[in-house]
């Protein structure tokens, strides 16, 4: 079964232990966990071989990848897009086929203006369109800020473009924080958008803090899975560990991802692609 991990931990475990990262170190700890793919972020595709290279070395198959981005300004969404293809390009050959995106939030949490939403949906969903034409899909992502002012940004994103052309990550801890700590958000979001579910982010808390395994928590994952599979949803599923200030350390590395390449093969295998 295919449990994949993303970069965004792994460096953060480097921090926490203060010392550099080293993805090759990071990779091998994951196949120690038993994990099985690697999702990686790029902004250019300068670093593609050298990435594919440590993946294929540690047994690890590269489904998916995060492509960074500004898309709220005409001139910012065209070298964006233009930036996004070259590395679609550069991955699709090593068997990545989805690519993730997160629209970058403006500074302090801002809220974008209308007529920026329209910038950037529109440049998005172009984008989507020529990601597809590639042979590859374009997946939308979120954070907290993107839930805010009644979720506006996220829906506006999914609810206006062509499902043709973009289709959903759901990182379901971030839809979770950012409607205010709601599993009733969240499972409307489900509802909404399950048809648009191409891969999924697993992440929990305890009490509101990041835990250091995805097991039972704050999150009800287990109504999750069951929510998505009634929808016949199938979905990539990559563990997303992530790290705060108040986050326990009582597992080391290897084991608390293989706790939760544990939990997510028990719950999730009706849906995991």
């Amino acid at each position: 079964m295919f449990i994949g991990t993303n970069v965004y931990g792994w460096r953060q475990i480097a921090q926490r232990e203060e010392r550099e990262f080293d993805r090759a170190r990071a990779m091998a700890d994951a196949a120690a966990a038993g994990l099985t793919g690697w999702e990686d972020l790029f902004r250019s595709p300068d670093g593609v071989a050298q990435v594919v290279a440590d993946a294929e070395a540690a047994g690890l198959e590269m489904r998916s990848a995060y492509v960074c981005g500004s898309f709220h300004t005409e001139e910012r969404a065209k070298i964006s897009s233009d930036t996004a293809l070259e590395i679609v390009g550069a991955l699709m050959p090593h068997g990545v086929t989805k690519f993730i995106s997160n629209p970058d939030p403006l500074p302090g949490g801002a809220l974008k203006s209308d007529d920026a939403l329209r910038v950037q949906r529109d440049a998005f969903e172009t984008l989507g369109h020529q990601v597809k034409a590639m042979g590859a899909e374009l997946l939308y992502h979120a954070h907290a800020p993107e839930m805010l002012g009644s979720a506006r940004e996220y829906h506006h994103m999914l609810a206006a473009t062509d499902p043709a052309a973009v289709g959903l990550c759901l990182d379901v801890h971030w839809v979770w924080r950012g409607a205010g700590n709601s599993m009733i958000a969240l499972e409307d979001i489900i509802r909404l958008y399950a048809g648009r579910v191409s891969e999924l982010h697993l992440r929990q808390s305890q009490d509101g803090i990041w835990a250091e395994t995805v097991e039972d928590g704050d999150l009800d994952l287990v109504r999750v899975a069951e929510m998505l599979s009634e929808r016949d949803v199938k979905a990539l599923v990559v563990l997303e560990h992530a790290y705060e200030e108040d986050t326990p350390k009582r597992r080391e590395t290897v084991e608390a991802h293989a706790a939760s390449r544990s939990y997510a093969a028990s719950h999730f295998a009706k849906i995991a692609l």
